[in-house]
């Protein structure tokens, strides 16, 4: 059997670059992290066995620039590389670029990321191995007329979609004839500053939609299975803030036959490791290949509850040569799963960014409660960088027991000094269409539209923005000629949150 690897570089940051060094250290393999200016006193910095600057704070001058990544790997004598996701996850180039150096990607193949990255080209792909696919475009165009055809003939409305791209961007929906020329217009100019790449294609709009996904593993030995779905129907700007397993929506028929398709879209594209087969699903029970994601989710968590497997860990296994474990042969679900994604976002004012200091951080505990976390007391949350900061993952027997865990837990996640979406979650978690399984992909727009603050939230909100104003006290400058700050509560002596103080 082939060894495992000697040192993992990970090329990522946050919660996601804390998981892969925690599962590095599962397998007692050294991980080396990369960090930007930034990120100077970050957690997965001070997690892993050795650091590596590369760079000033815009991701293009450190987690983005290819050639800096490839020479720490080097320099530290690390043998593969872990993309984790976002940045180069899903960078052809990039797993490329490691395979010309001697460095393990711990990923797919360039073949297969390039090919499942663009929309159209899998789309084809998919139509000849007989994956149900949405109604509409098998290629892109450039005539208006080929996109008022298929229009027609799919019916109004319609999605227009960048072929090279994902999260909302380039994207419209086109609700008549007359808005389908400028609304074409619009989604190639947003798809080419997004992803330097105007394609775009047309299919039908699917009404009232859940949004259920399948984890695929597969290894070079030939085995390719799927370790069920997550349902992740609660989104806003087409980006999943809450996710859950098992979807309540499917039967075990419609399960199995969902999860063969997924397997079936990997195998066509000769996919290896770890992958995630999206599909829309309508409210008659038909579903619809979208996309393959060619990399590690954020929401792999709920999987791994419900299952007991460790994704992570079978991802550098494989990476390594060797077979799938054998648990992921015959793998069953237990119990249900959520997870919420702790943003730094306001959740009252239509998600807006937060920055600040984080000036007092707690996590909640108890059986069946996960948080992955990049973030830790007096770090400073920025603008440099998605808004993601934790993920709170939560395992009971049953649906309604996870959904009452889920809410309490988020209750006692304490994070002052940024704001964050957790009174909106909160807020979902008790919503009785939510707690009744009804999670269709507009429920934020048509659930929580109105919703009331309750005074003791604006109260809260007073007091984090208090003391991120006073936390801060300047002191010499450090070894580095940098000057250093000190935590308000390292000057002032011993300290505790009283009782009225209920974030």
């Amino acid at each position: 059997m082939d060894k495992l690897f000697s040192k993992v570089l990970v090329a990522n940051r946050s919660e996601i670059a804390v998981r892969v060094i925690n599962a590095c250290r599962t397998l007692g393999v050294k991980s080396v992290a990369v960090y930007s200016d930034a990120d100077a006193t970050s957690k997965h910095r001070l997690l892993a066995d050795e650091a590596v600057h590369i760079g000033a704070s815009p991701p293009r001058e450190s987690y983005l620039d290819i050639d800096k990544i490839i020479n720490a790997a080097k320099e530290t004598g690390c043998d593969a590389i872990h993309p984790g996701y976002g940045f180069l996850a899903e960078n052809p180039e990039f797993a490329r670029a490691c395979a010309s150096n001697g460095l393990v990607f711990i990923g797919p193949s360039p073949e297969a990321i390039r090919l499942l990255g663009n929309k159209v080209e899998s789309r084809v792909k998919m139509t000849d191995a007989g994956v149900p696919l949405i109604p509409g475009m098998k290629s892109s165009s450039s005539d208006i007329e080929e996109y008022r055809r298929v229009a027609a003939e799919a019916g109004y409305p319609v999605m227009i979609k960048a072929a090279a791209g994902g999260g909302g961007k380039g994207m419209r929906m086109v609700q008549s004839p007359d808005d389908l020329e400028p609304s074409l217009d619009a989604a190639r100019r947003e798809a080419k500053n997004a992803f330097d790449d105007d394609t775009v294609y047309l299919e039908k709009y699917i009404v009232n939609p859940r949004h259920i996904e399948f984890q695929i593993m597969a290894d070079t030995h030939g085995n390719t299975v799927h370790v069920f779905e997550r349902e992740c129907s609660i989104q806003r700007r087409h980006q999943k803030i809450i996710e859950e397993t098992p979807s309540v929506a499917l039967t075990d028929e419609i399960r199995t036959k969902m999860g063969a398709a997924a397997v079936k879209v990997a195998q066509a594209a000769g996919y290896v490791n770890a992958g995630t087969v999206e599909f829309l699903f309508d409210e008659s029970g038909h579903y619809y290949f979208l996309e393959m994601n060619t990399r590690i989710q954020v929401e792999h968590p709920i999987t791994e509850m419900v299952t007991g497997t460790d994704l992570v860990v079978e991802q550098i296994r494989i990476a390594a040569g060797q077979p799938l474990s054998e648990q992921f042969m015959n793998l069953t679900q237990r119990g249900h799963a959520i997870e919420c994604r702790i943003y730094a976002e306001d959740g009252e004012n239509n998600f807006f960014p937060s920055t600040g200091t984080i000036v007092h951080y707690s996590e909640p505990v108890g059986p069946g409660v996960r948080v992955d976390s990049g973030i830790m007391q007096d770090v400073e949350v920025t603008i440099d960088y998605d808004p993601i900061m934790a993920k709170l993952i939560v395992h009971a027997p049953d649906r309604d027991m996870a959904i009452a865990k889920m809410a309490d837990a988020l209750n006692h996640y304490k994070i002052l000094g940024v704001k964050t979406s957790k009174k909106f979650m909160i807020d979902c978690m008790n919503h009785p269409e939510f707690r009744a399984g009804n999670t269709f992909t507009n429920f934020i727009d048509a659930h929580m539209g109105e919703r009331e603050l309750d005074l003791d939230d604006y109260k809260n909100i007073a007091v984090a923005a208090a003391m991120a104003a006073s936390m801060t006290t300047t002191v010499a400058p450090s070894v580095s000629g940098t000057r250093e700050t000190s935590s308000v509560w390292q000057t002032t002596g011993s300290w505790q949150i009283g009782d009225s103080i209920n974030e």
